[in-house]
């Protein structure tokens, strides 16, 4: 049997194979009122149907852990009850295919307060236009030109932040996911504070490796502790910004060497599984996409971390994803555009392959 399909056991909890999908914003959740940030029929839609083709492990998209965390006003959100409660129609119906229900908590710092991307190219809201608020972030430094610029967190602020993903891993356990990761990456606040190109701070959250790093491991402790001790914490890297390893681009960024040391420190503190992505920190560094280019940075992890990577990045046809775990260069792959063109990827592949994922019962005929 092709190493896709075989299962893939974290603690206590065994995904049915190693086809998961990557977390992947729907900017379509209600922007205020009593139903902000809580999923809609089109977040039940979108995900159920990814369970019903086969899919082993589903990732929500990034979830705020409070309203400015959302990168945009029509993000999904796990600051409240109310959304924890609408997320139990769809993890239950991931449980009943036999898929794992996971989410991903994030808060976009600088990113934050921009339009859809379908809207003027999700342009930056301003903090005194509807729905917009002032983004906050490790340093006072801008995403693009046209942003605005975000305040630098105390750590008042920070202290609350971390305490804001823990409630927000109560609440998703309470939701009925089986997997919390971490999002550390894509530019995304923790990132923020990991990477040298954003992180300009003198304090103790700044300046030296420890010193960055320190919110990422507070966050994760505190994610850790809210969380069940048998069910596995994940947590996205971005492996590289993309900026220090290109010789012609002068700025200091986040590396891969970085991601190595991190990862170790992550293990040791009870992440079970590093999902390596990359770029994010820079909007305009210059990356080179191919199939599979972000690939060699988690073999990397696994190699030398000692830990359980996920693969993602342009990962698309079933030869080449079962390739990469049969080579132990991963032990998942996350996909993400792939699974939006085809909700069937996995049964496909399993019909290519020689593989099996179960079928909706509705599907059976005698």
């Amino acid at each position: 049997m092709s190493p896709l399909f075989e299962p893939y056991t974290l603690r206590s909890l065994t995904i049915p194979n190693r086809v998961w999908m990557a977390p992947m914003c729907q900017y379509s959740a209600a922007p205020s009122g009593e139903l902000a940030g809580t999923p809609t029929d089109w977040h039940f839609a979108h995900l159920t149907a990814r369970a019903a083709g086969g899919t082993g492990l589903i990732l929500t998209e990034a979830t705020a852990v409070s309203p400015e965390g959302r990168i945009s006003p029509y993000d999904l959100g796990i600051w409240n009850e109310t959304q924890a409660a609408a997320f139990r129609r769809i993890t239950d119906f991931l449980r009943t295919q036999g898929t794992v229900p996971g989410i991903q908590l994030g808060h976009s710092g600088r990113k934050a307060s921009t339009e859809r991307t379908w809207v003027e190219r999700g342009a930056p809201i301003p903090a005194g236009a509807e729905y917009g608020w002032t983004p906050v972030s490790a340093s006072p430094v801008p995403f693009t030109e046209a942003s605005t610029t975000p305040e630098e967190l105390t750590t008042e602020q920070i202290a609350e932040i971390v305490r804001q993903f823990g409630e927000a891993a109560k609440r998703a356990r309470a939701a009925g996911f089986d997997v919390v990761e971490v999002h550390g990456a894509h530019g995304y606040l923790v990132h923020q504070f990991l990477s040298p190109f954003t992180n300009r701070r003198t304090d103790s959250y700044g300046g030296s490796f420890e010193g960055r790093t320190r919110f990422a491991l507070e966050v994760v402790d505190a994610v850790r502790a809210a969380w069940p001790a048998d069910l596995p914490v994940f947590f996205r890297v971005s492996a590289t910004d993309w900026l220090t390893e290109n010789a012609a681009d002068p700025r200091e960024g986040w590396t891969a060497e970085d991601t190595v040391r991190l990862a170790k420190e992550l293990h040791t503190r009870g992440v079970d599984l590093l999902d390596v992505s990359t770029g994010g920190a820079a909007p305009d560094a210059k990356i080179e996409a191919s199939p599979g280019f972000q690939v060699p940075f988690a073999e990397r992890v696994r190699a030398e971390a000692g830990m359980p990577v996920a693969a993602v990045g342009l990962i698309t046809e079933p030869e080449q994803a079962a390739e990469i775990l049969s080579d132990g260069r991963a032990d998942a792959v996350l996909l993400g555009r792939a699974l939006l063109r085809d909700p069937y990827w996995a049964r496909h592949a399993a019909a290519a392959l020689g593989g099996e994922v179960p079928s909706p019962i509705q599907y059976h005929r005698a």
